[in-house]
């Protein structure tokens, strides 16, 4: 936990510590100096590791949930967190070691501009960020064959009780209740829904807010699509895609948003009408 004050990121080794998850970054943000494709990418940070680069030879491509870690969403050109240590980076997108599910020539990566996270095609071109080390606090992605670097799900994830299902690993508590508008809503019509329930005691609770991106983003089990979600998640109605409580560093009348189908994170405009409501409580 870093206490208020305190510096994210600590320089050791000619390389950035992330305080709040654990991982080494490297400083240069663009070390290929130019974009590559994914299995260039891949073999690049191999070389790295083969010169032991900075003095270590455990280089990596991270994995979507460690580089989208990094994303600081009330930011813009970069989202990263102020003060940030780091050089060189490209406002563009970056790749993930994660596959994406529904189609393994295509990877997930993220957006440095404004924090969105999606997949391309391993056959084009773009940016890669080495990371190091195993983070005590991020959880492992569910991706097939992807090492474990965060920490592993808990067996069974999922506690339902009555409308609640507790998630084991976060220890978030959300509605069974995936889809509470019903249908699309504008981002204030959100707002107002889970003050209902809040109202209401829905659950026997009251203290329902709406998720931010990075709950919402937990959800996501990247070795599934359609939904995003683990077999064993016991919600109902599931939609797919839905409102955080996230407002875009890049504009505020913007919100980020969670495409559950895929598994993505993009934006929306809050006067919108288009995603759906979901509630968390806790931990």
């Amino acid at each position: 936990m870093i206490e208020p004050g305190e510096n994210r990121f600590k320089i050791v080794d000619r390389a950035a510590r992330d305080q709040a998850t654990g991982l080494v970054w490297s400083l240069q943000a663009n070390p290929a100096g130019w974009p590559l494709f994914w299995d260039e990418a891949r073999e690049y940070i191999a070389g790295l590791n083969q010169e032991g680069w900075l003095g270590h030879d455990d280089w990596r491509l991270p994995n979507r949930r460690e580089l989208f870690s990094l994303m600081d969403h009330t930011q813009a050109n970069p989202a990263l967190p102020p003060g940030h240590p780091f050089t060189g980076v490209e406002l563009a997108w970056y790749w993930s070691a994660t596959p994406y599910a529904a189609n393994p020539a295509y990877a997930w990566y993220v957006h440095s501009e404004g924090g969105r996270m999606f997949f391309g095609d391993k056959g084009r071109s773009y940016y890669l960020w080495p990371v190091r080390g195993v983070s005590p606090v991020l959880a492992a992605t569910g991706a097939p064959g992807e090492a474990l670097t965060g920490r592993a799900w808990p067996e069974p994830r999922w506690e339902a009780d009555g409308g609640t299902a507790r998630d084991r690993l976060s220890g978030l508590v959300w509605t069974r209740q995936a889809d509470l508008a019903p249908g699309a809503a504008s981002w204030f019509e959100a707002g107002e829904v889970v003050e209902r329930l809040n109202r209401e005691g829905h659950a026997g609770r009251a203290d329902w807010r709406l998720p931010g991106i990075r709950e919402l983003e937990s959800l996501v089990d990247a070795g599934r699509a359609f939904p995003a979600l683990s077999q064993d998640a016991p919600f109902e109605k599931i939609q797919p895609q839905y409102w955080s409580a996230t407002t875009s560093g890049y504009d505020p009348e913007w919100a980020m948003a969670l495409y559950l189908d895929k598994g993505g994170v993009g934006v929306g405009m809050k006067k919108d009408a288009y995603y759906a409501v979901w509630g968390v409580s806790g931990p």
